[in-house]
This record gives C-alpha cells, sequence and structure tokens, in this order.
C-alpha cells in the first residue's frame, strides 16, 4: 500500500480523490493549504504527492521547491492553469508530471502508476565522463570534469534528467522519439516532438561545447536521438 498526500483547497475534489484513490489500495492523506502539505510530508512521508498550483497560503511552485529541499517523492501537478509558463515553473521546481483540470481519472491513475514506476525501477548507474562534464546518474549529478582548479555542478530539472537518464542508458544507441516521450512523460504524456525538442536543445546548451554542433546529444533526423560518448 503507497501512502498518498493529495494537496487541494476545493473539498469536494479532495473527497473525491480520496474515495477513488483509496478504493485502488492507497493511504490517502490531505491538505487544503500548502503550510499542511509540508507538515504533513514531514510528519507522515507520503510515497506520492498530488499537488495543485492555487493554494490559498503558498504557492504550489513554492510548496514543490520545499519538498524537493528534504524528499525525492515523484509529485502529480494537478492544476487549472494551462499556460506553458506556469506548467514549465513547476516542472523546474521539481514536479515530475503536470496534468490540467478539468481531467480524467482513470488519465491520473495512469500518470500515478507511470511516476510511481519510474521511481521505483531507478536502477543505480555508474558514474563516467563526457566531453568536458562528468555525469553520476546514482547521484543525479553533473559537474564539470575535474581539470586540478575545482569543478563546478550543472544544474538540471527533474525533466532534463529524464530525458539525459534515458538517453545515455543507451550509450551509441538510436532511441526513437515516441519512446523518449514515454519514458520522459510516461504512457499518456501529452507533450509532442517539440516538447522534446525543447528540452533536448536545452541540455544542448547546458552540456555540448558548442550547442549548434552537438558531439554528444545527436539528433538523427526522422528517427530519433543518440547519445554519443
Amino acid at each position: 500500500m503507497s501512502v498518498v498526500l493529495v494537496v487541494d483547497d476545493e473539498p469536494q475534489l479532495l473527497r473525491t480523490l480520496q474515495i477513488t484513490l483509496t478504493a485502488r489500495g492507497h493511504d490517502v492523506h490531505t491538505a487544503a493549504t500548502g503550510r499542511r502539505a509540508i507538515a504533513e510530508a514531514t510528519t507522515r512521508p507520503p510515497d506520492l504527492v498530488i499537488l495543485d498550483l492555487g493554494l490559498p497560503d503558498i504557492d504550489g511552485a513554492e510548496v514543490i521547491n520545499r519538498l524537493r529541499a528534504q524528499s525525492a517523492v515523484p509529485i502529480i501537478v494537478l492544476s487549472g492553469r494551462t499556460s506553458g509558463g506556469d506548467k514549465v515553473a513547476a516542472l523546474d521546481a521539481g514536479a515530475d508530471d503536470y496534468i490540467t483540470k478539468p481531467f480524467g481519472i482513470e488519465e491520473l491513475l495512469a500518470r500515478i502508476r507511470a511516476v510511481t514506476r519510474r521511481a521505483a525501477t531507478d536502477d543505480p548507474a555508474p558514474a563516467f565522463d563526457f566531453g568536458n562534464y562528468q555525469i553520476d546518474l546514482d547521484a543525479r549529478r553533473v559537474s564539470a570534469a575535474p581539470d586540478g582548479s575545482g569543478r563546478a555542478d550543472v544544474r538540471l530539472t527533474p525533466t532534463e534528467w529524464r530525458l539525459l537518464d534515458a538517453l545515455v542508458r543507451h550509450p551509441g544507441k538510436l532511441v526513437a522519439r515516441q519512446q523518449l516521450i514515454t519514458e520522459v512523460w510516461g504512457p499518456v504524456g501529452s507533450e509532442d516532438s517539440s516538447s522534446l525538442r525543447f528540452y533536448l536543445n536545452r541540455l544542448r546548451r547546458k552540456l555540448e561545447q558548442d550547442p549548434s554542433r552537438p558531439r554528444h546529444l545527436i539528433t538523427e533526423p526522422g528517427m530519433g536521438y543518440r547519445f554519443q560518448p
């Protein structure tokens, strides 16, 4: 039985999700404010958080930041905010997925299965060097390769991490576009190829010496992408 913390200021939605998720075998706790959510997560650490952004006391993005400071728990945002800026901000803060209201309960259940499955199958991976960087997927850390003058960490968002992870676990091999979309956003992800290109370009700006001429994060036109160590 997994522990799910649902955070929303709509009493009816809280009640509906509590009944639905409990019927699926989850131990469900609820919170109507950001401060209560943080307190709940501290005293009874959940296995999954479902979070609205429009809370009455603290913005949901700040709640994500505070949860991320103490835990790597999967977080699904469930929000009425539909703008791309809100979505990017939530994902950059540390959310694992984003669903807009109104939503279908079956879609939510599928997203829950996807994020919990990714968390449960996050196999350890060794550290290795590529280009001027060193990556440690197990520690979720990328840094400048040692050169005698210290090293600098490179900050990646959760979405960037999942994309990088999906590529570097298959060194030298072509990974199809749809496979990457499924691994990064789940089997019912609404992301399209343009979102995939957007995040791939962000990785290149952070990890390639010349992002316009990538040597490690390679596009195979019409097919997918390849990580070349």
